[in-house]
């Protein structure tokens, strides 16, 4: 699709290349803005990238989709539609859940499935579930008026004022910890709904109850995975660009924001290249933005500040692994004391929980031909000082395997063909981002949940954040609701 270019369009240059920064691209550039995307490293997709080796493919960033609206809007926005670029596969069970005891269930995203499960392990209750989700619905109903429209900073418009009939009353104002012990009594289903905030890369017991949208986010509308791979998705859009004219140049790290007094005049790339702007979004860390502007001397995020980094091994493992579920957690046997040792006492855990993913259990094209890819992750503190050298990575890799095989999981390692091992260090390095934090600052506290930092600098005029360290925070749908915002933001201003 070919749009001219309106008298209300401008010139955008976007540093960074994930997820947030294309989307952005794309509806501005369908706009008829004349978009520039510089990215430091050599692909584009940031954290959402891919990794092939022995036949399989490796998705190196997030593993699940939930919310498919958001993606298909994004492509409908565009004059496309989502189909047409990439399938998503629904996920059945949505992941099946090991504790140390020896315990196990399935979570089925069928309803009267699912009810009994409850129903078992809550003395005869499943309508404790319900009144979960009902919790999280109305929740949801408030966050799609507000939260997911505009930041808090931003000037309130009516339909966010007449969301707040949708604001419950009881279970949302303490933590989220306590709002779960609320609903259940089984210590395994309390544990399963305590995992949700390291959705957003914090503690479960330090986190405000108003994140039980989360599991409501995905149980009501499911996890699905994209075949051949969530990079699909980065693919696609990079296609959208190019034909939209939009200019894409990797291994092109930008070294200065410029500025004319208050306002935004452009980009300088590492090879001296300066690129004139009306509009820069930055695609990063929102944390590196003051050394781009020439600030060298602000902090960084503070390692109390950030949320969690993580440990991943991406395996390529001879044969198959029959009768497993995609989406597997092996938990610890002390999820409080786990989350101690990562933000309190700053390392490891002892006994780490384990997430397991299996993406050719419902994709056979992720597989080689004699070969399947797995997906390991531990939750890791995000620290600076951390060596990540080889006998910090086989300790790591020594208490995951031991959860492993305690849960059950067959021992893999004298069958591995290949293997990427993923340390904060390298996180940190590869998308330079504080200690390798994924999301950027934790959520912990209603301030840090609900007032992350803002889609548009307060102080420069045509500066603008999109992505998961910014509002309304970290996941791929939100990212992509970061670049609505951020894209319904300079639209409007540039019309003002």
């Amino acid at each position: 699709m070919n749009v001219q270019c309106s008298q209300t369009a401008g010139r955008a240059v976007i540093i960074g290349a994930g997820l947030g920064g294309l989307a952005t691209a794309l509806r501005l550039a369908t706009r008829g803005w004349r978009v520039r995307v510089c990215e430091r490293s050599g692909t584009p997709g940031g954290k959402m990238n891919r990794w092939r080796a022995a036949g399989c493919t490796f998705d190196t960033g997030p593993s699940l989709i939930t919310m498919p609206w958001v993606f298909e809007e994004l492509f409908a926005d565009a004059g496309e539609r989502l189909a047409d670029y990439a399938r998503l596969i629904p996920v059945h069970p949505l992941a099946e859940y090991v504790f140390a005891d020896g315990d196990r269930f399935a979570y089925s995203p069928r309803l009267p499935e699912w009810l009994a499960a409850v129903r078992t392990r809550e003395g005869g209750r499943a309508e404790t579930f319900l009144r979960h989700m009902a919790l999280g619905a109305r929740l949801f109903e408030l966050s799609k008026a507000s939260f997911f429209r505009s930041s808090p900073f931003d000037r309130p418009d009516p339909a966010a004022l007449s969301a707040l009939k949708y604001m419950p009353l009881r279970h949302v104002w303490g933590s989220y910890a306590e709002t779960v012990r609320h609903f259940y009594h089984d210590p395994h289903l309390r544990q399963m709904f305590l995992r949700y905030p390291t959705y957003v890369g914090s503690a479960p017991e330090r986190v405000p109850a108003m994140l039980t949208v989360i599991p409501y986010l995905e149980y009501a509308f499911g996890v699905h995975h994209i075949e051949g791979g969530l990079y699909t998705l980065i693919e696609a859009l990079t296609a959208l660009l190019q034909a939209r004219g939009v200019e894409l140049r990797w291994q092109a790290p930008a070294v200065a924001i410029e500025r004319a007094g208050e306002r935004i005049a452009g980009v300088r790339l590492a090879d001296g290249t300066r690129w004139p702007a009306d509009v820069v979004v930055m695609n990063g860390d929102v944390s590196r933005s003051p050394a781009l502007l020439g600030q060298p001397e602000s902090p960084s995020l503070p390692e109390s500040e950030r949320s969690l980094s993580g440990l991943v091994f991406l395996w390529a493992v001879q044969g198959r692994l029959e009768g497993r579920a995609h989406h597997t957690v092996f938990f610890s046997s002390d999820y409080p004391r786990e989350f101690h040792e990562l933000f309190d006492e700053r390392r490891f855990p002892a006994d780490p929980t384990v997430y397991v993913n299996l993406p050719a259990r419902s994709d056979p094209s992720m597989a080689g031909p004699n070969a399947e890819p797995i997906f390991v992750m531990a939750n890791a503190p995000a620290n600076d000082g951390d060596p990540w050298d080889e006998a910090m990575i086989a300790e790591a890799r020594r208490r995951v395997v031991a959860r492993l095989r305690a849960g059950g999981f067959p021992d893999v390692e004298h069958r591995l063909v290949a293997e990427s091992v993923w340390t904060p260090r390298r996180m940190a390095e590869t998308y330079d981002m504080p200690g390798g934090a994924i999301y950027g600052t934790h959520s912990h506290g209603i301030r840090r949940a609900f007032f992350r930092p803002p889609n548009r600098d307060r102080r420069i005029h045509g500066l603008y954040y999109v992505g998961g360290s910014t509002h309304p925070g970290g996941g791929t749908p939100t990212v992509l609701l970061s670049a609505r915002m951020v894209s319904e933001h300079i639209l409007r201003h540039r019309l003002s």
